[in-house]
């Protein structure tokens, strides 16, 4: 198993948020155009404050610098997400790949216009399924991905 991945801990948690705002800014902001949610609400602050409840579930890929991180819900990946500058690299297969055999994850929702990731995870042996359901306050779909062994 990688050793550059380990459990997050509370000092952590402005580092993840970080990478969450950058990344929703960078790939979601696109689709949903909301100015006030991407650029008044959607703050480092708050996502990390928010991070705090759910630091137990998390796991970073820190090689001196934490560049990505994910988020495990029992089977189900919850978030993940590698600093922009840094994808490509082979982080987010590193992590993903920890997922699936530490914690046996296989399952996870994507947004469906959200193709880099959804062709992502299909690299990954996850398979696109039928069930989807609305962003909420949004015209936006998620779609439900389901692990293929």
């Amino acid at each position: 198993m990688n050793k550059n991945i380990r459990s997050a801990k509370n000092e952590d948690t402005v580092r993840i948020a970080e990478m969450q705002v950058f990344n929703f800014r960078l790939y979601f902001y696109p689709f949903f155009k909301n100015d006030i949610y991407y650029f008044n609400d959607l703050q480092v602050p708050t996502v990390a404050k928010e991070y705090e409840n759910f630091v137990s579930n998390i796991f970073v890929y820190d090689d001196g610098v934490i560049k990505g991180f994910i988020q495990i819900e029992n089977t189900e990946i919850k978030k993940l997400f590698v600093e922009p500058i840094f994808q490509n690299l082979g982080i987010g297969s590193i992590l993903l790949d920890y997922a699936i055999q530490k914690h046996n994850a296989d399952r996870l929702w994507a947004l469906e216009k959200n193709i880099g990731a959804i062709s992502f995870y299909e690299q990954h042996n996850f398979q696109t399924t039928s069930i989807k359901k609305l962003v909420e306050g949004t015209n936006e779909h998620l779609i439900f991905l389901k692990r293929q062994f």
